[in-house]
């Protein structure tokens, strides 16, 4: 039998966490809140369909100072449209109230794409 390196070994612990922490990182999407709130029925993470993708939303809004109060807000009431046709529908046409600390929680994650 051959020994195992130290090296070899660090490599592959390392390996370990970086798989481990990439499988935290994609299990931070608050899916319970999505799912309540029926987002995916217009938008998707990486491609526009109904409404812009997260990752449009994230691109547009990232550096513009205080964004996430704007955004939680229109979750929150929904809104007019900013982008395209669509408007964000009122909370009683896509899954009832949210909370204003749960749209903080969603706007966060998306921002964050």
């Amino acid at each position: 039998m051959n020994a195992v390196s130290p090296q070899y070994l660090a490599a592959h612990l390392l390996a370990l966490l970086l798989t481990a922490s990439g499988a935290a990182l994609a299990q931070s999407e608050p899916t319970a809140l999505v799912d309540q709130q029926h987002c995916m029925f217009c938008h998707t993470r990486d491609a526009p369909f109904l409404a812009p993708s997260f990752q449009q939303i994230a691109e547009r809004y990232r550096n513009v100072p205080d964004a996430h109060v704007m955004l939680e807000h229109k979750l929150r009431v929904g809104g007019k449209a900013h982008w395209g046709d669509t408007a964000m529908p009122l909370p009683p046409d896509r899954g009832g109230p949210i909370t204003p600390e749960d749209a903080h929680t969603l706007i966060q994650w998306v921002l964050s794409q």
